[in-house]
């Protein structure tokens, strides 16, 4: 039952990110970003949920888990970069920019996924920034620098860093998974609340400067500074892979 509980989770998963980027090409970008948001939720449930059923892992399970994070982390991040419908004056300039980051976005997140499910699942952490807490950065920085843009419209800014963020995804430095008694896991637990608490007042569009307004903005600093302690501590946090014991004749055994 466990099974079919985690397979629904992850249907969820993949719903939320279509529903994502429909609602980016209706040119509502601030729920969208909720929506991916919500998809950390139930891709962390449908792992919980399979990991309580037992048995071996389900190569179709981890297969239709990586689909629904290339909709949710992959597809939808790359559809916020790529399409601005507030603000068209100041992203003329760059749209073409902004294509070739999200290009950037979608495919190194799709080509992350394909090497986890293929291989990178048997490690017992990750190797380069998961597409989650990625797609979670994209949120962020989206927020600061394009919508509702807390720091200013920022299009150079925007893409030069989202474009680095993608990048982290296959650079080969270690990153710890967020499971139950990590290190981190609290700390990703209130960046992806911090996030939501910021999204659903700014979709009543609150004046700047207003009490709503700078409460929205004072979570998604809560979510900026729980992501830059990921990117920043997350590799020091994952232990060394154990010494391979030697064989009878002083060599490693193979």
């Amino acid at each position: 039952m466990s099974r079919v509980g985690a397979n629904l989770a992850t249907l969820a998963n993949a719903l939320l990110g279509l529903g994502a980027i429909l609602y980016v090409l209706a040119g509502n970008a601030i729920w969208a970003m909720l929506l991916v948001v919500c998809g950390i939720g139930f891709d962390g449930l449908d792992g919980m949920l399979a990991r309580r059923a037992g048995g071996p892992p389900s190569p179709v399970g981890r297969v239709l888990d990586s689909v629904a994070d290339a909709v949710t982390f992959g597809l939808a991040p790359a559809f916020l970069v790529a399409v601005h419908t507030e603000h068209a004056a100041l992203w003329a300039p760059y749209r073409g920019y902004a294509l070739l980051a999200a290009v950037l976005v979608g495919s190194l997140a799709l080509a992350r996924l394909v090497y986890f499910t293929a291989r990178g699942w048997r490690h017992p952490d990750f190797v380069g920034a998961s597409t989650p807490q990625n797609a979670l950065a994209v949120v962020v920085l989206l927020l600061f620098l394009d919508r509702p843009a807390f720091l200013g419209t920022n299009p150079p800014a925007a893409l030069s860093l989202v474009a680095a963020l993608a990048v982290l995804m296959v650079l080969p430095i270690p990153y710890p998974k967020i499971r139950r008694g990590g290190t981190l896991r609290p700390v990703m637990t209130v960046v992806a609340v911090a996030l939501a608490a910021a999204l659903v007042p700014l979709q009543f569009v609150p004046a700047p400067g207003s009490a709503v307004y700078l409460l929205a903005e004072a979570c998604a600093a809560v979510g900026a500074a729980g992501l830059a302690t990921f990117y920043v501590l997350g590799p020091w946090t994952v232990r060394p892979p154990a010494p391979v014991p030697a064989g009878p004749g002083g060599a490693h055994d193979p």
